[in-house]
Formats: structure tokens, sequence, C-alpha cells
């Protein structure tokens, strides 16, 4: 045969193949279009942001071929029935805090974190290397979902407070928005937790119905106005040390899912993790500027508060162990953990964040 007709043969042969491999190639991509319902309004560029930024990923990564399309707070179900909803079946997913759901099971409080818990990082890796993901994985089942980091908000502030805290009795009867297990050791030194929806925390603090919320930090409470009627903003919100989101998914639905699907949407979850920390990390050093430039008083804790609370938080997980065994399992694992891995971040990342503190503030 001449190389002309070798050629040619071979363009039709490539060609036959390619009409071949597309059937295929649709096959393999099959188009899934899910929905995605955020526990937060869509004013919250960052939280709500990482939604909007998982569902990106995904649809990039496969041409278009999976999409999730993000609906916030109210637009399906209100931002505290997200789980309910992809527990039923009526959504595939949400992005919310597992925290949330501690009335399901208090273990769902060790996928956010626990209060005097890990830090973001220290989160992150012990879900991947200290078994966190097993744990919290199997309490979500029983909800027929399964989970996935993604997001952290980083260590929080402990929030804004109608009058100054000087000790622990100006806690007593004080009606504090708070959310998850934090509220429940909180209760233990006089605070009367309240769980609501963030859409819904302005209102209540500008009527008086509470008397103090939490809700993130600087960039989220500035755009959330709490500075308007609350002038005390307290820190670290040590019962949110490195609060991790989660994208819970419907277990028939991620079990429905091509295998390479799984993979995309696990990495996306990754990557959005990285981006909600990285962007809190870049955003709220300046909003915290502008609310100290407009009246905001800033407050530590008073260390009696502190330790009352650390020793009220050991009473709680005590009484959820005792009943629940899987809570159990997953506060051995987080004390294992930090126990291990402690004694090194002294060493590294905390003496060096102290030395480099210190040398800024000599200017």
């Amino acid at each position: 045969m001449r190389r002309r007709d070798m050629l040619l043969s071979g363009l039709a042969g490539g060609a036959m193949a390619t009409s071949l491999a597309k059937p295929a190639i649709a096959q393999a991509m099959p188009e899934v279009k899910w929905r995605l319902t955020s526990s937060f309004p869509r004013q919250l560029d960052t939280i709500f942001g990482t939604a909007q930024q998982l569902a990106k990923l995904v649809g990039e990564a496969t041409d278009g071929r999976f999409q999730i399309q993000a609906f916030s707070a109210g637009e399906i179900v209100p931002g505290l029935q997200a789980l309910d909803a992809v527990t039923s079946g009526a959504i595939e997913c949400c992005h919310t805090p597992t925290y949330f759901y501690v009335g399901k099971d208090p273990t769902l409080g060790l996928g956010t974190g626990l209060p005097f818990g890990p830090n973001a990082r220290q989160q992150h890796s012990w879900w991947h290397f200290g078994g966190g993901e097993k744990i919290v994985n199997e309490a979500l089942a029983k909800f027929n979902a399964i989970s996935f980091p993604a997001g952290n908000s980083g260590t929080q502030m402990g929030g804004w407070f109608r009058k100054e805290i000087t000790s622990l009795e100006d806690l007593k009867g004080l009606k504090f928005r708070i959310g998850g297990t934090g509220g429940a050791v909180l209760a233990r030194i006089g605070v009367v937790p309240q769980q609501i929806a963030p859409g819904d925390i302005y209102p209540a603090l500008e009527k008086g119905t509470l008397d103090a919320v939490e809700f993130v930090g600087p960039h989220d409470d500035e755009k959330l106005g709490f500075n308007k009627v609350a002038k005390f903003y307290y820190y670290p919100g040590f019962w949110e040390g490195g609060a991790m989101l989660h994208l819970c998914v419907n277990l028939e639905q991620w079990n429905r899912l091509p295998k390479h699907y799984q993979a995309v949407l696990m990495q996306a979850c990754e990557s959005a993790n990285n981006w909600m920390l990285a962007k809190y990390d870049s955003v709220n050093a300046p909003a915290l500027k502008r609310l100290v430039s407009r009246g905001t008083e800033l407050r530590a804790f008073p260390l009696p508060v502190v330790d009352a609370a650390f020793d009220a938080a050991k009473v709680v997980y005590a009484e959820y162990a005792a009943q629940n065994p899987l809570f159990a399992k997953g506060l051995e694992s987080v004390n294992a953990y930090l126990g291990e891995v402690m004694p090194w971040w002294k060493i590294g990342e905390y003496s060096y964040d102290t030395i480099n503190i210190r040398q800024r503030e000599r200017g």
C-alpha cells in the first residue's frame, strides 16, 4: 500500500474509533444534577461562597456533566433543617456544620469540633489521620448520610455582649445565641443557650430577645450588623477553635455516583475546605480594624470564666460518653490525638507564632 493510502486509511480508522468512543464516554460521564442547601444566608459570601466554590469546581472538573446548584438557607428548607432534608432524600446534599445536629447524636459535634478541642489544622488532621472520618460518618449513617470536610472558619470570636463580662456572675441567666456542644457547656455555668438560625439572629438581638450572640468572626459579624446593637466583642470562641463545615450527602445518591464523580466531589470538598479557611484569614483582619474604629470594644474572656467552662466541658463530655458509646469512642480518639500532636505543636507552630507576634509588636 502506498504511503498516501496508508495515511487515509489511518485517518478513517481514527475517525471510526472516535465515533465508537463517544457513546462510551457519554456512558462514563452521565449527566447528574444535584441541589445543595446551605445552612447560611446568601449575604455571607465566605460561608455560602464556599458552597458556590465547591459546586463550581465539580462542574469544571466534569465539563459540566455533574452540576450542583447551591441554595441559601430558607430557599428550600430552613438552615437548621438542612440535614433532615438530606436524610429524607428531599435534597441530595447540604453544606452545614454537623454540630447543629447534636440533638440527634452528640457524636456529630465532633465533626465540627469540641469546645477546647482541636484548632483548624488539627481538626482536619484528626479527620483524615486520627479516625475522625470513620467515627462521624458512623453516626451520620443512622441518618442516611455521609459527610466530607468542606470548610473551616478557624478560631472564632467569642461573641457580642450588651454588657461587659467581668465575672462568672455576669453570665447567670444570660440569653446567648450559641449552638452545638458549646451551648451545653455554657449552660453549666449559668448561660441560657439559644440555637437560632443565622438569618434570625440580628432581629432577636435588636429586640432584646437575646442578651448576646456568637456567630463566626469579624467579617461575617460585620455583615450581619451585630456591632450596631452590642458594644462588647469577646475573644476567643473557646468552643470553636477550628469549626469544620461538611458537605453531607444522601447515602443513596452517593452510592449512585460513578466512582470518578465520587473522587471529583471529594477533591472539590478538600479544595473548598482550604478556600474557606484562606478566605477568612484574608478578610477577618481588615473587618476587625473597621469594627474597632467604629466603637467596638474588644475584650478577652476573664480567666475564671474560661477555667469554669473548661471544667464544665469535662462534665458534659463524661455525661455524653456514659450515654453514647460512639461519642465515648470519638472523645477518646480526639483526646488521644491531641495528646500525641500537642507537644510538637508547642515546639513548632505555637513557638513560631509567639516569636513572630512579639517581633512584629517590637516594630
